[in-house]
């Protein structure tokens, strides 16, 4: 699966960037997103703004995302049938919620990507504040817009990194990296799907008559697809190189969808996300990332 960071800029910008940023380089002057504090927290540890920048995309879903999906139910020869939760890895790229998430990586790095490139036409060194968005294209049904837009950013003297370092965290936070020897990477990203088809077992438990008890089908649902999506973070994270991830959010959406399998029955999805913000200690010998290194700031 693509990895979802911007890293080195790798395509050409497109002509309205270009003009955009050319007009902004011939008037002197630049724009940020940060606030007064932000600006005078970066200036204070050698770091100034150089312009803000973006990148989006409009990516198609497809209608055979949707294909295939296996949603765990298993027919009984005599008696109910049971179910297990099936998550987005399990299907593979080509098929069913695989193919989504697929769709989702290749899309925010391609936004990335072009805020990267934005970013080293300014002669900037990397990009604090980055805002990932994605919402539905207007008027046009399974397509989204992928935007990610934050502040470019220069150290002061003449040393350069050999490439462009994305960051979810604040500029304040940043700061803050900087002053105890942590400098950012990359972006970073952990996407999974989990569904369940809701059996016999999840319906005697959620029924209206049930006592108040674990829903042990849902609570499998939500671990699974969590653990996934944890676990490819840390693999997004182990490409870049880096010590370890700063989390920067954790998003969990639960959806109900009639089954196609068993009739007049339903199944649970559940997407969770994980963005987070790839560090290492540029005051110590450099090593691989580590497992169970997620942290925050606050």
């Amino acid at each position: 699966m693509n990895g979802s960071g911007g890293g080195a800029p790798g395509e050409p910008l497109p002509p309205a960037a270009q003009a955009r940023l050319g007009q902004a380089r011939g008037s002197g002057t630049w724009t940020s997103g940060l606030t007064v504090n932000e600006f005078a927290g970066l200036r204070s540890v050698g770091f100034e703004p150089v312009g803000q920048v973006m990148g989006s995309t409009v990516h198609n879903l497809a209608w055979w995302y949707r294909a295939s999906i296996d949603c765990g139910y298993r027919r009984a020869f005599l008696g109910p049938g049971s179910a297990t939760t099936i998550t987005s890895g399990m299907q593979g790229a080509w098929g069913g919620y695989g193919a989504y998430v697929d769709t989702l990586y290749r899309a925010r790095h391609t936004a990335m990507s072009r805020m990267a490139a934005e970013c080293a036409a300014l002669g900037g060194d990397g990009v604090v504040a980055v805002r990932l968005t994605v919402a539905p294209f207007q008027g046009s049904a399974h397509h989204l817009e992928f935007q990610a837009m934050g502040t470019a950013v220069r150290a002061a003297g003449d040393v350069r990194p050999g490439r462009v370092f994305l960051s979810h965290v604040s500029g304040q936070e940043f700061v803050k990296l900087i002053e105890t020897g942590w400098v950012p990477v990359d972006l970073v990203m952990g996407t999974s799907v989990g569904v369940r088809h809701d059996d016999w077992r999840v319906n005697w438990s959620t029924g209206r008559f049930a006592p108040a008890q674990e829903v042990g089908g849902w609570t499998e649902l939500v671990s699974v697809t969590r653990h996934e999506a944890r676990a490819r973070l840390l693999a997004d994270a182990g490409r870049t190189g880096a010590d370890g991830v700063v989390v920067s959010g954790v998003d969990l959406r639960v959806n109900e969808r009639e089954c196609r399998v068993a009739d007049k029955q339903h199944d649970h999805v559940v997407e969770t996300t994980i963005l987070g913000t790839a560090i290492a200690e540029f005051r110590a010998p450099h090593r691989p990332i580590r497992p169970l290194t997620i942290m925050r700031l606050r």
